[in-house]
């Protein structure tokens, strides 16, 4: 073998390890997208994930997406005092069980996620990701809002799938909709369904 061909062996061998490490970050990227759009699609009411029974069982189906030791914290002068911060699956478990285990009056009858202005950096196996979010709401009194956030989340791989390590949310701002504001509704999401 020529001198010529061992740099050509190396360059190639080092072309596929440059090209295996972006195709690691672009599954990485997508992977990410697709656990926060699914915590966020969890979030909705009505909830749109066909066969769910209850909200003990929407619970467990988004703490799968957290790991262990993962923290969720509303910060800001907004969400301080609304959220706080949970440390570990046993308290993010009791913070959803506090927000859908009790029966709300007045009832929240329409809440949905919408995610934009996406930003995900990964190194290795963790990631951070920033998004911002919308989100109407809508109750049974009638009383209706816009709720907008900024999402500062980490990620971490572990045994080969990306978790939450971190959700941290801070208000951009809560503005009041006229009263009723959506006419046409679902009382029960069918979009899953066969």
């Amino acid at each position: 073998m020529t001198e010529q061909q061992t740099i050509n062996i190396a360059n190639d061998q080092q072309t596929v390890e440059a090209l295996v490490r972006r195709i690691e970050i672009l599954e990485a990227e997508a992977d990410i997208r697709r656990i926060q759009a699914r915590y966020m699609f969890l979030c909705d009411t009505p909830m749109p994930e066909y066969g769910v029974k209850d909200d003990a069982e929407r619970i467990d189906l988004i703490m799968d997406l957290y790991t262990e030791d993962a923290v969720w914290e509303g910060v800001g002068e907004y969400y301080d005092n609304q959220f706080g911060r949970a440390e570990g699956a046993e308290q993010i478990r009791a913070h959803f069980n506090e927000f859908w285990g009790e029966k709300q009056d007045p009832a929240l009858l329409l809440n949905a996620h919408y995610l934009t202005s996406e930003q995900i950096n990964v190194t290795g196996d963790t990631a951070e990701g920033q998004w911002i979010h919308m989100q109407p709401w809508l109750f049974s009194d009638g009383k209706s809002l816009l709720r907008s956030s900024r999402l500062f989340n980490t990620f971490r791989k572990e045994n080969g799938v990306w978790k939450i390590t971190r959700t941290r949310t801070e208000n951009v701002f809560v503005a009041p909709l006229p009263s009723n504001f959506a006419s046409d509704y679902p009382a029960t999401s069918v979009l899953m369904r066969d």
